[in-house]
């Protein structure tokens, strides 16, 4: 007999729970309902510490496209009873909803959602992905046949702009009619399907959104220019508008894919963080033996075996074993830490070497990691000021755009009906804001591609104009101002000895060793070694029978020429039995038989190009500061050598987001350059945020740039394109609003057809294209450069 332990159906499958369940009563089951049980909510959801059976959760919602959007959804759910308060982020479509297990379950909350057309999905669900790429697929093959049927149409209907009455038959015309109409069945059909689908929910629901007046103008274009092409010689027969209509789309499809690929990119790298812990863990029972259990019924003091490469599923003690773990995630530290039985360990981080027993303490919500995390969400759907602008005019100017079009056809109609379909279209087509929804992110996607080409990538265009208006440039330290390494800065040595030969030693047993340090001493040996004669000397050297003890240090025999083999051990004091010397900075010590031999203080390199960096961001006018979580005597130092006067140490993720929000609520516009999970609060909260390319996945996520090369050179020039950007978008909107302020009087007057509409809505969108592509080509001035040697601290 096969006995079977059946673990609680995890909401990240529950897509697909009523498909994969056999015939009987799991069939047609609701998959909602699977989220109703209570131990799963702590899978996407954390309780509210000071209210009893209140709930914060956090999703994602599927089928959003623009402000409009959000409004529905934060209204549909709020309606729902039990239901709190409701935060939806239009731009990143993630929410947060607070609601009472008293009154309501998750399963009623999203129903509504989904009556209104749309889809809520738990933030950390494992199909969302698979999700993503499917719909990013799709709008691909949309945007493709709209492309490609444009080009077509448009050849199609160039005959009729350029040549005289009588130049070509009537059949001939006709017979391009016939084309045109088959060539943008398949818009109307395939590429238009998205927003024609949303406009019938719109209109179902009592709703407005962007997408309602957007169908209308297609299906209208589309109509009329049908009739017109199957009687030609009936009121709507004098012309069609096919090109218009293929134009249209694809640049309106243009403008979603590109969206759809941002968000992306910034949804899968969060969801790769938030989904760090393990699905399950080996926990021991009571006769000693070890059994699967699910991370959801893992409870305080349960003891679990942690097997090296995987993460630890909670904050605990060791009561077994050491390791090395990494917790660069958690507290931005880049080295491994040592843990052995007596230490603590916690959840999130990662157990690098050896097999651990772990006694857990705190689980799901009490853990730091989970601290962390919704600190992040909640940052992450916060709505700045501009974003609340937005959404408070959304649905009045789309309102105000139908019954413009409405009115110029009422107004029309009784004196020639075609005249006044043909005026509520141009009406549709001229105020269609394809200028003006271009003039911002025309601009700022050729300042993308150059900063691209220098090594930045931006990762939210509207992030462009805030870095125009930033004042304030917060900096963290550790992998920001300094880099990733150690340096040697001194040798103490004992009598008999020089400091070339204790290096040597050092350096031949650390380079059997991964460890930062290892690596330092050994590039340290490397790099004087370069000396005439040192090199041979270093050569010369054979370290055999190396072993490394986790969290002390490493030990061998090393064979010198000259001398007796000798047992060398390298590695803490205690380890090494070795004096330990004043200072802040970390010392490691070499011993043999004899005793101490010496030891090495090691500190961070500031980056060479820091200093430089700074004195050109003062010199733009901004305010510089520095929040880490390191020391306070070893955060000054660093400000210090980079010439920041301003400089706080020993910063929790909670505090650095306290003294962001506090510089925030005195006017101030800031700019955050952080690495590491710690910074993912503040760089979500941040105005600007910039993260290194070598940063964990969830700080860049949460980042609006990402210095892919590492270096912080090119945040200047990042400052001074912003700003050039900024000046190109306010022409490009002078344009637009003359643009529509001249030409929508004139089609309301229905003195302005329907193809001057097409072409003036088409000319003005490439005028406001060719002056965004001046950013490509005219970069900033670089600021005078020099090359200072780094600096240590």
């Amino acid at each position: 007999m096969i006995q079977v332990n059946v673990l609680p159906v995890a909401p990240n499958h529950f897509p697909n729970a009523a498909a994969s369940g056999s015939k009987g009563s799991t069939q047609g089951a609701d998959p909602l309902q699977l989220l109703d049980v209570p131990e799963e909510w702590t899978a996407f959801s954390l309780p509210d510490k000071d209210a009893k059976g209140r709930w914060r959760s956090s999703v994602v919602f599927e089928g959003m496209h623009c402000a409009a959007c959000a409004i529905t959804l934060e209204d549909a759910l709020r309606a729902v009873p039990g239901v709190l308060s409701v935060q939806i982020s239009g731009a990143s479509h993630r929410g947060q909803i607070v609601w009472s297990s008293e009154v309501t379950r998750p399963s009623d909350w999203m129903r509504s959602v989904e009556r209104h057309g749309y889809k809520a999905l738990p933030a950390n669900d494992a199909h969302s992905q698979a999700l993503r790429r499917e719909e990013s697929r799709r709008m691909v093959w949309r945007w493709a046949v709209a492309a490609l049927c444009m080009m077509q149409v448009m050849m199609y209907a160039t005959p009729a702009y350029l040549t005289l009455p009588g130049e070509i038959s009537d059949e001939a015309m006709h017979l391009l009619r016939w084309a045109s109409w088959v060539l943008s069945l398949p818009v109307i059909l395939f590429s238009c399907a998205p927003f024609l689908r949303n406009a019938w929910r719109d209109l179902c629901e009592r709703q407005i959104s962007m997408d309602l007046p957007v169908a209308l103008g297609m299906a209208v274009t589309f109509g009329v220019s049908t009739l017109g092409t199957f009687e030609p010689k009936g009121p709507f027969g004098a012309e069609v508008f096919f090109d218009s209509f293929t134009m249209f789309v694809f640049f309106l499809l243009t403008g979603r894919w590109l969206e759809l690929r941002m968000r992306d990119r910034t949804a899968g790298a969060l969801e790769a963080v938030l989904n760090r812990l393990p699905d399950c863990v080996r926990k021991r029972q009571t006769d000693g033996s070890w059994t699967l259990l699910s991370i959801r019924r893992l409870q305080v003091g349960d003891v679990i075996e942690v097997l090296p490469g995987e993460a630890f599923a909670g904050d605990g003690l060791v009561l077994a074993g050491q390791t090395q773990v990494d917790e660069a995630l958690l507290t931005g530290e880049s080295r491994p830490l040592a843990r052995r039985a007596g230490d603590r360990v916690i959840a999130g981080s990662h157990n690098l070497s050896g097999t651990l027993q772990v006694q857990i303490e705190q689980i799901g919500a009490a853990t730091r990691y989970a601290q962390i995390v919704a600190l992040i969400e909640s940052a992450s759907v916060s709505k700045p000021a501009m974003a609340l602008l937005v959404d408070r005019w959304a649905k009045p100017f789309l309102v105000t755009v139908m019954l413009a079009s409405l009115a110029s056809a009422i107004y029309w109609w009784p004196t020639d009906p075609a005249h006044a379909v043909m005026v509520a279209v141009a009406v549709l087509i001229v105020t269609c804001p394809c200028a003006l929804s271009l003039a911002t992110p025309a601009a700022m996607l050729a300042t993308a591609g150059a900063l691209a080409r220098s090594g930045v990538l931006v990762r939210r265009l509207s992030a462009l104009q805030n870095l125009a208006h930033i004042d304030t440039v917060i900096f963290d330290k550790t992998g920001t101002l300094t880099r990733d390494a150690f340096e040697v800065i001194r040798i103490h040595v004992r009598e008999g000895v020089s400091q070339a030969q204790v290096l040597n030693w050092a350096g031949s047993l650390a380079r059997h060793s991964l460890h930062p340090v290892s690596r330092a001493l050994w590039s340290e040996a490397r790099r004087r070694a370069d000396a005439p004669g040192s090199l041979s000397a270093l050569e010369a050297l054979a370290a055999h029978n190396v072993s490394e003890r986790a969290g002390l240090g490493m030990q061998g025999q090393l064979l010198d020429p000259g001398r007796p083999e000798m047992d060398l051990r390298l590695g803490s004091a205690a380890f090494c039995a070795a004096p330990v010397f004043a200072g802040h900075h970390l010392q490691v010590s070499l011993a043999d038989a004899s005793g101490w031999l010496a030891c090495f203080e090691l500190a961070e390199q500031v980056r060479p190009e820091a200093a430089r960096v700074v004195r050109q961001l003062a010199e733009l006018g901004l305010t510089l500061q520095i929040l880490s979580g390191d020391g306070q005597t070893a955060v000054a130092q660093v400000a210090h050598a980079v010439g920041i006067d301003d400089a706080q140490g020993g910063c929790s993720p909670q505090h650095k987001l306290q003294v962001l929000q506090g510089l925030q609520a005195q006017g101030r516009k800031v700019a955050m350059v952080g690495d590491g999970l710690n910074d993912g609060p503040v760089l979500a909260g941040a105005d600007v945020s910039f993260a290194l390319g070598q940063a964990v996945p969830l700080a860049q996520s949460k980042s609006d740039f990402v210095l892919m090369g590492g270096q912080l050179d090119v945040l200047v020039s990042t400052v001074l394109r912003s700003r050039q950007t900024l000046r190109i978008v306010k022409q490009n909107l002078l344009w637009s609003a003359v643009y529509n302020a001249a030409c929508v009087p004139l089609a309301l007057m229905g003195w302005l057809p329907a193809w001057a509409a097409g072409l003036g809505m088409a000319l003005s969108s490439l005028l406001v294209v060719l002056n965004a592509m001046r950013l490509s080509q005219t970069l900033p001035e670089a600021l005078p450069q020099q090359n200072p040697s780094p600096q240590s601290v």
